[in-house]
């Protein structure tokens, strides 16, 4: 092994081509450089402070892509003076793993010192591969930062969680992709300064709200914008315009990944902006999903149960209204079924709220399930069968229709009050004074029927 330490680099910088693209030229060398992520980077924050500390273990990086994660661990690397090991988890395997770890003891047996090992996209590594990692991180041979677009908590296994302190990478704002962009049109040793790059207002505008928070997108689209200029032999100085950004994406495609943190976070931010009365916001999560490609009958699905949860009785007509959006989705299709969806999501946040059908059912399940289950009183059971009526089935049993408004001075098992609780809110209000009115009512028929059976 004496061979390997003879030939392994000791800088954690590889060489950069001249033909690399421009969001790999302007990848941030120090935490000063890097944009974004004030809430974990700036100094006191907690990442910062452990990267200033030098006390760094195990990091998971999640967060969409561009927004600095593997940026970040080279950083790290460097600051912290270790041996940077890259590993992308699409391709490397259990014996990789032992590989790199292998060779990290050898070195800190050797040298002293630390090996960091990056592996990017970490979610794809199943649980023996996640495994092989653990007694290493306890010894402090190795220190891992992973980087992964989706969320730690469903694909990492407990252990390895357990390990490692987890960082949310946010999207890049408006403001920290002007600085890159700037930084980009200016720098001469690594950007585009030598082009003499002006960008129009609009143009900028436009370009910032396309890259959805995304740095290497900001960066790329860029690059080409100012390339496909300089090869139509327009003069420098080059003047992007928002034409030139424009034709370089026939549509933009909303940040969205379908079964996960994007796809329940938006279709929640739906459903409560509904139950919230905030048309506006809900038409704009709507679009979103829309947009992204999202399953129309996965809306309409979420739109009737929010009908009946949310809406329910204090407007009966929110069912009806989601069912027919759904019926009309089967039915029609997109794109022409984003009229009954805005439809059906308009009415639902204009109306009244009540979730008392829903409160009242599960806590009527909950009884079922923890209480003494109640008998069915003999004169409610079935007595359409020969011999009911001598075992007493139905025996006592009120016809409704016999007494004024059909309501007979009976009970039938539970109390009143017991599980449905109506509100004050929409058609519920005319509910609640109904069951008002037949509680008195009762109550006569009771004592009126007392008086005659005497």
């Amino acid at each position: 092994m004496q061979e390997f330490f003879d030939w392994y680099p000791t800088d954690t910088e590889l060489p950069t081509s001249p033909t690399a693209p421009l969001s790999t030229k302007m990848r941030p060398r120090t935490l000063e450089e890097l944009v974004g992520q004030e809430d974990i980077l700036l100094p006191g924050k907690p990442l910062r402070r452990l990267i200033d500390a030098d006390r760094i273990q195990s990091l998971i990086l999640y967060g969409p892509p561009g927004t600095g994660k593997t940026s970040l661990a080279e950083i790290i690397a460097k600051k912290t003076k270790s041996f940077f090991e890259r590993l992308n988890a699409v391709e490397a395997g259990v014996s990789d793993i032992r590989k790199v770890i292998g060779q990290a003891a050898l070195r800190w047996k050797k040298e002293k010192k630390h090996t960091l090992l990056f592996i990017d996209e970490i979610h794809r590594f199943n649980k023996s591969q996640q495994d092989v990692l653990l007694p290493d991180l306890e010894t402090g041979i190795i220190k891992l930062i992973g980087a992964t677009t989706h969320n730690p908590c469903f694909y990492l296994t407990a252990p390895l969680l357990s390990r490692s302190h987890l960082f949310e990478f946010k999207p890049l704002s408006k403001q920290s992709l002007e600085t890159l962009l700037l930084r980009a049109l200016t720098d001469k040793e690594r950007g585009l300064g030598n082009y003499e790059v002006s960008i129009e207002k609009e143009a900028k505008e436009f370009l910032l709200n396309l890259c959805e928070g995304d740095a290497r997108r900001l960066l790329n689209y860029l690059e080409i914008a100012v390339l496909s200029s300089l090869q139509e032999n327009q003069p420098t100085p080059v003047i992007l315009n928002i034409e030139t950004i424009q034709n370089l994406v026939q549509k933009k495609i909303p940040r969205y990944d379908h079964g996960e943190d994007e796809h329940y976070d938006t279709i929640s931010a739906f459903i409560k902006s509904i139950r919230g009365s905030d048309p506006d916001s809900a038409l704009y999560w709507l679009a979103k999903m829309i947009s992204a490609g999202e399953d129309p009958r996965f809306i309409a699905r979420r739109l009737v149960i929010l009908a009946t949860e949310d809406i329910g009785l204090a407007n009966p007509q929110g069912l009806p209204i989601a069912t027919a959006a759904f019926e009309a989705i089967e039915k029609i299709g997109m794109p022409e079924g984003r009229i009954p969806l805005a439809f059906a999501t308009l009415y639902l946040a204009l109306s009244p709220k009540s979730n008392s059908a829903y409160k009242a059912i599960d806590k009527a399940i909950e009884w079922i399930e923890k209480e003494a289950t109640v008998e069915v009183p003999e004169m409610l059971k079935d007595s359409h069968y020969s011999g009911a009526k001598k075992l007493g089935k139905g025996v006592g049993y009120l016809y409704s229709h016999n007494f004024r408004d059909a309501v007979s001075p009976q009970r039938y098992g539970i109390e009143p009050g017991t599980f449905y609780v109506p509100t004050d809110r929409g058609k519920e209000k005319e509910f609640k004074e109904r069951l008002e009115y037949i509680e008195k009512l009762r109550t006569e028929q009771k004592n009126n029927f007392k008086d005659s059976s005497s």
